[in-house]
């Protein structure tokens, strides 16, 4: 398999689960065994869009058991004899030979993968983000030999792309310092948020200035969140921002 693999570096290392177990996108190239007419191949991508079942192939990471993935598009890019180029989006952790594999079993023919490239991983995708190795050779070198890093700027993104999918809390600054040494988020703490907070979810918590503090997960739904004077509304996970960046208002109108 090819394509898009995000990379974190020192801190960010934080949020990469985030991204890694977040929706992903695949062009895959499927060699039928038999070729099929057009109808019966569009029914075959339309019965595994959705919520499928799948048990992990015998080569993988995870443990063989029968679960549930969703499957959110599948589409047809082209046809050529016995293969099939599709662009699958989907659920972390759904696995692109064994869909493969049971459309051929739908089918009745036999059918197996035989190109995977992979066009996105959360936020990130191939024609907007994807650097070679090669590019990240040069803008080292360049940096290192000359002090220049406007390469390497372009290449190495800010760790607030990493969290671009997720909900987000804005807070104002007095309770910046607060979260930065682990507390979680009150409700006086908020200054704006995005509508798709709910309980439970992982959310992205931002100072005034778009610097990402922390990912906290969410207690309430954003319409609760706003209407709220008090009470905790998030409680924080894990801390992006070293403490001491923002004055510790916390601290003197609290135990001090």
């Amino acid at each position: 398999m090819t394509g898009v693999l995000p990379v974190g570096l020192d801190n960010s290392t934080k949020v990469i689960g985030n991204v890694v177990h977040s929706v992903k996108e695949y062009v895959m190239v499927v060699q039928l065994h038999e070729e099929v007419d057009l109808k019966r191949l569009e029914d075959a991508l339309k019965y595994f869009t959705g919520e499928i079942y799948q048990r992990p192939p015998l080569r993988s990471s995870v443990k063989r058991v029968l679960r549930t993935r969703r499957v959110h598009e599948i589409r047809l890019l082209d046809v050529r004899d016995k293969f099939v180029l599709i662009r699958v989006s989907c659920d972390p952790g759904t696995y692109m030979r064994k869909l493969a594999h049971d459309m051929g079993l739908y089918l009745g023919i036999g059918a197996h993968m035989r190109e995977l490239r992979r066009t996105r991983t959360g936020p990130y995708r191939e024609d907007e983000t994807l650097v070679k190795l090669q590019d990240v050779s040069d803008a080292l070198y360049l940096w290192r030999a000359e002090g220049d890093e406007r390469l390497l700027r372009k290449i190495i993104l800010p760790v607030e792309t990493a969290v671009a999918h997720l909900p987000k809390i804005i807070v104002n600054d007095l309770a910046v310092d607060a979260i930065a040494h682990g507390a979680s988020l009150a409700a006086p703490g908020v200054a704006r948020l995005t509508d798709n907070v709910e309980p439970g979810s992982t959310v992205a918590i931002f100072t005034l200035k778009g610097e990402l503090v922390a990912l906290a997960k969410a207690l309430r739904r954003a319409g609760e969140i706003a209407s709220m004077e008090r009470g905790i509304v998030a409680k924080t996970k894990r801390v992006l921002m070293p403490a001491g960046v923002y004055p510790r208002y916390w601290k003197t109108s609290g135990k001090e």
